[in-house]
């Protein structure tokens, strides 16, 4: 290690330290949720894939130009302290989860400035999706994703002939071969929004591992970069609805045939996998088209000829050509 490594490690470390003690209660319970909560499981990923993307980073972030600004990451060191207090004082665990996505990014102004700040905006928006919405916010979504899922499985059970009843995100049918109708309810956790989260994240992490290099002297390519990335971001929402609805739809058609049991039994579990398999590989689907569309960089254009670019190849060029015409 380095001397000038081992300063900033020493540096470092308090501020580490201090922040450990301040939010230990916070990352406690966020772990819990993590492990506890199927709806941001993923979450338990997310740490490694920061820590990653910042290690293949490193090098780009020590070229960058310190230019600290003590007052604004000061301001936000403050506010993100503050709210961390209002947190802990009303109970409002998003609060404190949300301090610390502040605090961190304060920290970083305070130290090497607004420029660093820009790099690491993606690791501290994964670390915002990995953070559990609250409760009021979460039924809001939720409960609308569980009637439209209701809704595109009675379209296709009555596309197919299969006569059904819906009330709400309850749907009543007859199995086949059976006298008496069943209920099929379409709980929170087949509302699609479990999906919802973990495919925004990976779209994410997907369109930053694969964003195209940009040329500096063609601004083309990085509005086609940033554009590409925010596409393949806002199309994981559809994507996740959309093949959430096709599951549902492929339940109930099933529970007409074999059954209401089917929704509880093998099907549903390996039906779940396969809709994250089937919805990331449209999501790869998306990238892919977007990069037919991608502009050529100042690399591909046609390069001027050697002899045109060195004056001196291009005087001894002349000369050859005028000894060859004696």
């Amino acid at each position: 290690m380095s001397v000038l490594a081992t300063k900033f490690f020493w540096r470092a470390l308090p501020i580490i330290v201090a922040i450990a003690f301040a939010y230990a209660t916070v990352l406690a319970k966020l772990s819990h949720d993590w492990w506890a909560d199927e709806n941001y499981s993923h979450g338990l990923l997310i740490p490694f894939i920061i820590g990653y993307i910042l290690w293949i980073g490193r090098d780009k972030f020590a070229s960058v130009h310190t230019n600290a600004s003590v007052w604004l990451g000061g301001a936000a060191v403050s506010i993100a302290l503050l709210a961390l207090w209002a947190g802990v004082a009303g109970a409002e665990l998003y609060t404190q989860r949300m301090s610390l996505v502040l605090l961190v990014a304060g920290i970083v102004v305070y130290f090497w400035g607004v420029q660093l700040l820009k790099l690491i905006l993606i690791p501290l928006f994964l670390l915002t999706l990995a953070i559990p919405i609250p409760a009021i916010i979460f039924n809001k979504i939720a409960f609308p994703l569980q009637l439209f899922a209701s809704r595109c499985a009675v379209w296709s059970m009555q596309t197919l002939g299969i006569p059904v009843l819906r009330q709400g995100n309850v749907i009543e049918l007859k199995p086949l071969n059976s006298f008496a109708t069943k209920k099929l309810e379409v709980v929170e956790a087949c509302s699609g929004i479990r999906s919802l989260m973990t495919l925004i994240t990976l779209a994410v992490v997907f369109a930053y591992f694969t964003h195209p290099s940009s040329d500096p002297d063609h601004p083309k390519t990085r509005r086609y970069g940033i554009l590409r990335a925010v596409i393949i971001v806002v199309s994981a929402v559809p994507i996740a609805i959309l093949t959430n609805a096709l599951r549902v739809s492929g339940t109930g058609v099933l529970a007409h045939y074999y059954g209401t049991e089917v929704a509880d039994g093998f099907f549903h579990s390996f039906s779940g996998w396969v809709v994250y398999i089937v919805a990331f590989l449209i999501l790869f689907g998306v990238g892919w088209f977007l990069d037919r569309f991608r502009p050529t960089s100042g690399s591909a254009e046609k390069k001027p000829d050697a002899a045109e670019s060195n004056p001196r190849m291009k005087t001894t060029a002349k000369v050859i050509s005028v000894e060859g015409t004696e």
